[in-house]
């Protein structure tokens, strides 16, 4: 039975959340780091917004100091996700592991596959989004949410979970954002265009789920960890062993939230900024 690490629950800041799931991706890719299940939150509101999207055309910067909700630019592509009230996820492995397809999409649908497991010890009935669909016409489309993606779970027709991946010398790293409460309200007022927030608002809650409107408020972030964590070992055939970052990845870590999460160039700009991703 293949043995992965799962890193200690922790919650952080925006800058350090992304730094550690990258500083573990890359130690893959140098083969010094075995496949990594890790969970998250968020100490403080964040948003993150997708690789490539653009920060002036669907980012309310002034609505976020308001709302005292960071910024930061995930290294994977998507949509913007407002990290609140919700558990995180980043799985990182080889994408040339028999556990999975070498391929994006199909990826994807192993890894759904463990969290509907785990879901489902809770009494959520989650299933996959079979061909993807399109953000009804209206709808905040700067939100992850507004609609699923092919492979991502929804409940009665309803998003629950979204995820976003990146690929680099044979290893992925995904990530994702599965929700525990949802505001759509909240989540409308930090992303633009801002049209109608009320009509937006009434949108994005017809598509959006979330685990206390599905299971209650009795099932917290420690059931949910516990669940998810039974799921990955099960479908994957498994043992997850809790272990710390190595020193590498700590310094790896350290640096990406200096020179990189921790920029006002890379979370506004991105990739046309000065940084140098190194990859």
């Amino acid at each position: 039975m293949e043995v992965w690490r799962i890193l200690p629950f922790q919650k952080a800041g925006a800058v350090e959340n992304m730094a550690v799931d990258e500083a573990v991706f890359r130690a893959s890719i140098r083969k010094k780091a075995p496949p990594t299940l890790r969970f998250y939150g968020w100490r403080v509101p964040a948003l993150s917004i997708g690789c490539f999207q653009d920060y002036e055309k669907e980012v309310d910067g002034e609505a976020c100091r308001k709302f005292g909700v960071d910024i930061v630019r995930r290294p994977t592509g998507g949509k913007a996700v407002l990290h609140e009230q919700e558990l995180t996820y980043a799985v990182i492995a080889g994408g040339d592991s028999p556990l999975f397809p070498p391929d994006i999409l199909k990826t994807y649908r192993v890894i759904s596959g463990c969290i509907a497991k785990g879901l489902a010890e809770v009494g959520i009935r989650a299933e996959m989004e079979a061909d993807g669909r399109r953000a009804p016409d209206g709808t905040l489309r700067s939100s992850c949410f507004s609609s699923p993606s092919r492979y991502e779970l929804l409940v009665g027709g309803r998003k629950i979970c979204g995820s976003a991946q990146m690929r680099s010398h044979g290893v992925f790293l995904q990530h994702g954002s599965l929700l525990l409460a949802f505001d759509p309200l909240r989540t409308c007022a930090v992303m633009l265009p801002h049209r109608d927030g009320e009509r937006d608002a009434d949108l994005l809650r017809n598509a959006v789920t979330s685990i206390r409107e599905q299971a209650g408020p009795a099932v917290d972030e420690e059931i949910l960890c516990r669940v998810l964590r039974e799921g990955f070992e099960q479908v994957l055939g498994i043992r997850l062993r809790e272990g710390p970052l190595t020193p590498e990845e700590e310094e790896l870590r350290n640096e990406l939230m200096m020179k990189k999460y921790g920029s006002e160039g890379w979370n506004r700009e991105g990739r046309k900024s000065e940084w140098i991703s190194g990859l």
